[in-house]
């Protein structure tokens, strides 16, 4: 496998000056188990986050709501003050109950507080981007985003977020808040498995937009494929590596956020980046 080389990998939002490193670093699992509470060794955390920068991510995906509070506390201990061309994507619109249950939390009074937890937490006077995530547990609910859009649209306004995009969403509901505001990236549960998103992942690429899949490796449990093996076996990769690869190669405007709490495991997935899937792989794996 070559060295992945960021420069040659980057994606920039239409209308925007973002300029993103295709491969990223997901911070949830930086957090407790059920991302929960502090982490059991935060010093590995910190650790991982100082070697993705060096590695040359500019790209970290966050929330105030994984923890709650811990894992942006774990980012600015490790990355404050943030070095110039990174950007950190976080996430508002729902909150912790205290048994560990997600629940929405959309209004806009919730939202200016979600975005000044996220601005206190990373040490931030501004967000570069937030993603409104939308309510539905188990994907997309087609609920109107309209009212929260509009409070987020305010709180952009008022010089406390840069850029937003949406999460957990569908076609439609990206229709709907383009009327309301620019939308730089959409972030929903996409992967080798599960491929519901791809026309939406076309339609956002003719439009500039960023497509980031969460759960780019199956979630918390990892895709299993003997296809998957087999073409990662004949190129001399890991599974996930493969798993990573064929995503980078779906669409030019996918971002891949692959988190981990392991140094030697953030070093694969960044080197998943330089890995090419030849016509013969790419065929297998799209018959998955």
């Amino acid at each position: 496998m070559t060295t992945y080389s960021p420069a040659r990998h980057q994606f920039t939002p239409a209308g925007s000056d973002l300029v993103f490193n295709r491969v990223g670093y997901g911070a949830m699992q930086l957090a407790g188990p059920h991302v929960w509470g502090p982490p059991k060794d935060r010093a590995a955390a910190v650790a991982v986050l100082r070697e993705a920068i060096e590695l040359g991510i500019n790209h970290i995906d966050t929330s105030d709501f994984y923890g709650p509070h811990v894992t942006n506390q774990i980012i600015r201990e490790a990355l404050h003050p943030y070095r110039d061309g990174l950007t950190i994507v976080t996430k508002i619109g729902f909150v912790r109950g205290a048994d560990q249950s997600w629940l929405p939390a959309a209004s806009p009074q919730q939202l200016r507080d979600a975005v000044h937890d996220n601005l206190r937490n990373l040490g931030l006077d501004v967000l570069d981007v937030v993603n409104l995530r939308a309510p539905g547990l188990d994907g997309a609910d087609g609920s109107s985003l309209a009212e929260p859009l509009a409070a987020l649209a305010k709180l952009q306004q008022e010089g406390l977020v840069r850029h937003i995009g949406l999460s957990n969403v569908d076609a439609a509901q990206v229709a709907e808040a383009q009327a309301i505001t620019p939308v730089v990236c959409v972030q929903n549960h996409y992967n080798l498995a599960h491929r519901v998103d791809d026309a939406l992942i076309d339609s956002l690429a003719a439009q500039g937009i960023a497509y980031v899949p969460f759960f780019p490796l199956g979630g918390f449990s990892p895709l299993q494929s003997d296809t998957l093996n087999q073409v990662a076996a004949a190129m001399q990769a890991t599974p996930m590596q493969v798993a990573l690869a064929w995503l980078l190669q779906r669409a030019p405007n996918m971002l891949v956020i692959p988190g981990t709490s392991s140094v030697a495991h953030l070093r694969e997935n960044v080197a998943a980046g330089a890995l090419r899937l030849d016509a013969q792989a790419l065929a297998a794996l799209n018959t998955m």
